[in-house]
């Protein structure tokens, strides 16, 4: 969230300690802390031995990565986890753990990952989602940022290490 003002007097805002934007005036003690939004995001086990990721339409082209999403207001991690694959990719997922939270600094979030499965036919009804890959354990390549993390512990936990590449 973004402000010109301070949103509680008015009155200027810039940088204090710690790096946090601050109110100027001395009466108040307005401070932004800019606290990391949470994701869910689902390493998809999909029909034993493979590993599903998807294309966003707003990414470049051949960019695949984990289905990921918002909590909703008042939504378990666990819940949005499994609504964000049923609306992404159509599958009805278990989830079978939890992988880890990461942070994703360049969009202040924090990557809340687990470990789904699925073995039902992909049906892509949302706009968002625009292909899906499914690739073999064997030859998935993770990056070295948040769901690349969670994907790179999961394949590490069937007994592969994967390759990592640059996040572009």
């Amino acid at each position: 969230m973004t402000f010109n003002y301070c949103p509680t007097c008015k009155g200027d805002l810039g940088p204090g300690p710690d790096g946090y934007t601050v109110c100027l005036d001395d009466s108040c003690n307005f401070v932004l802390y800019e606290n990391p939004t949470p994701v869910v995001a689902a390493v998809i086990e999909y029909k034993d031995g493979n590993v599903l990721l998807a294309h966003n339409t707003k990414w470049p082209p051949k960019i695949f990565a984990l289905v990921t999403g918002f909590l909703e207001k008042h939504e378990d991690p666990e819940a949005a986890v499994l609504r964000e694959v049923k609306e992404e990719v159509g599958l009805d997922a278990e989830i079978r753990g939890f992988l880890g939270h990461w942070t994703f600094k360049r969009m202040n979030q924090l990557i809340i990952a687990y470990h789904v499965y699925a073995d039902g036919e992909v049906v892509l009804e949302d706009p968002e989602i625009d292909e899906v890959k499914i690739i073999p354990f064997e030859k998935v390549r993770t990056w070295p940022t948040g769901t690349g993390e969670a994907l790179r512990k999961f394949l590490r936990s069937k007994g592969y290490d994967p390759e990592v590449v640059p996040f572009r």
